[in-house]
């Protein structure tokens, strides 16, 4: 009996042991497993930090890409006597831009501001210059922005306008004109938050911000600088004058789509599926855009005007560009049709209405359809659009952010220029402007031994 006993207290003491050995175990264990899911979730966290930050520059590095298709667009689409000119133009917009940008206008767009414009961050003050922060592509990303803006001004003003002059808007556009818009729709991307912002106002990546404005600054300069000699004659009607290279002008058309998949998705700034379908509706929207705008010169021209083709190209990025991540395809392509149309039209009423000489239609594609696109929002938004059963209300607060970019673009523009002509001068000579700006400006050409020389 004893011996029974003796065994069963041991059997009970081995138990007990084992129980209490299996919890410690289970507890070890599941702590265990606690500290792998970390380990694991602090990598899987930098690993899509890096993809964003990868993503970020590869898509500020097509934009970037974006300079030599609107210096190939703008130097096609007019005179060979001014293709240096045209050059560096883009060339020292975004040189100039990019400096200002960082020193002001970055601050001003976004910075921790009241509202209307910030007021940290110049100079990128803050930053770790020695690590790594997300600061540095961001910056890089809206410096290529900024630069976008400044030179769609240039061909507006292509072959008659001095290189000082254009220096000096530069420097403005990028430290003051531009940031400080960005900053009442975009400031909330880091410290800030603009009033248009608050008021819900959507521009995914800058069909106002951006285009719009830099089409209204182009119209500004433009009125400004007055016509190209021989542009309207004695009956004010206008003349045509050819640019000396459609090819070239092709070529930047297809340079700026492809940098254009940069331009919209790189705006989403994260690795993940929303990147593909933003690409969809741009792509979509651009296509639409040509054939529309296609057909719509062949009905009027009779023949299928390349140019007005290849501009309908753009008009379509140029629209979508504000609602690509909120349209479904259907409204993409609806877009981008629009678009197409609009362009053509408005080409024609700024050049016969307006009398402003636009030699490569800026203002037409990306102030008018820079509009139209940032409207479209608010008929075609999936879950914003009229069309969708969700009101007018977002039609109403998009049309204001339209009519905020325009007045304060136009408005500054006309008081930036009309400053820059009565102190150093905007315009050069009729002497200099029949000659050609490359001789004139840089005492150099573009296709030496072939220049032809015109009076116009």
């Amino acid at each position: 009996m004893r011996r029974w006993m003796r065994t069963g207290w041991l059997a009970l003491a081995l138990l007990t042991a084992g129980a209490v050995g299996a919890v410690a175990q289970e507890e070890a264990l599941l702590g265990a497993v606690d500290e792998t899911l970390e380990a694991v979730e602090d990598p899987l966290e930098a690993i899509q930090l890096n993809l964003d930050i990868v993503l970020t520059l590869v898509a500020a590095f097509l934009v970037f890409f974006m300079q030599a298709g609107f210096a190939m667009v703008e130097s096609g689409f007019t005179r060979a006597k001014n293709a240096v000119n045209i050059m560096m133009k883009n060339l020292m917009d975004f040189s100039i831009g990019s400096l200002a940008f960082f020193i002001v206008g970055f601050g001003l767009m976004f910075g921790a501001g009241n509202g209307w414009f910030g007021t940290t961050n110049f100079l990128l003050s803050g930053a770790d210059w020695s690590g790594g922060e997300w600061n540095f592509p961001f910056l890089i990303f809206q410096t290529v922005f900024a630069g976008t803006a400044a030179t769609i001004v240039s061909g507006a003003m292509a072959e008659r306008t001095k290189f000082t002059g254009y220096l000096a808007y530069s420097v403005f556009i990028c430290a003051f004109i531009y940031p400080i818009f960005g900053s009442w729709a975009w400031g909330g991307l880091l410290d800030g938050g603009g009033w248009l912002e608050g008021l819900d106002f959507l521009d995914f990546a800058g069909s106002t911000v951006v285009h719009s404005v830099g089409g209204w600054l182009a119209l500004a300069g433009a009125m400004v600088v007055g016509p190209r000699l021989g542009k309207y004659g004695p009956d004010k009607k206008p003349r045509a004058i050819p640019g000396h290279s459609i090819t070239l002008g092709a070529l930047g058309v297809f340079i700026l789509w492809f940098g254009w998949f940069g331009f919209n998705p790189g705006s989403h700034t994260a690795g993940d599926g929303t990147l593909g379908r933003i690409a969809v509706t741009t792509n979509l929207s651009a296509a639409a855009g040509a054939i529309a705008a296609m057909f719509t010169a062949w009905g009027l021209f009779k023949k299928p005007d390349g140019s007005m083709a290849l501009n309908g190209a753009l008009a379509g990025l140029v629209g979508i560009t504000a609602g690509c991540d909120v349209v479904s395809g259907m409204g993409a392509i609806a877009i981008g049709l629009v678009s197409g149309v609009l362009v053509v039209f408005s080409v024609l009423f700024i050049d016969r209405v307006l009398k402003v000489d636009d030699p490569v239609g800026a203002v037409s594609v990306h102030g008018v359809c820079g509009a139209w696109g940032t409207l479209a929002i608010g008929l075609f938004g999936l879950e914003e659009g009229l069309f969708y059963g969700n009101g007018a209300g977002q039609l109403g607060i998009q049309a204001l952010g339209v009519l905020a970019g325009f007045v304060w673009a136009f408005g500054t523009g006309l008081v930036l220029f009309y400053a820059i002509k009565k102190t150093i001068g905007l315009r050069v000579s009729p002497e200099e402007e029949a000659l050609g700006l490359d001789i004139g400006e840089h005492g150099m050409e573009a296709y030496s031994g072939f220049q032809i020389f015109t009076t116009q």
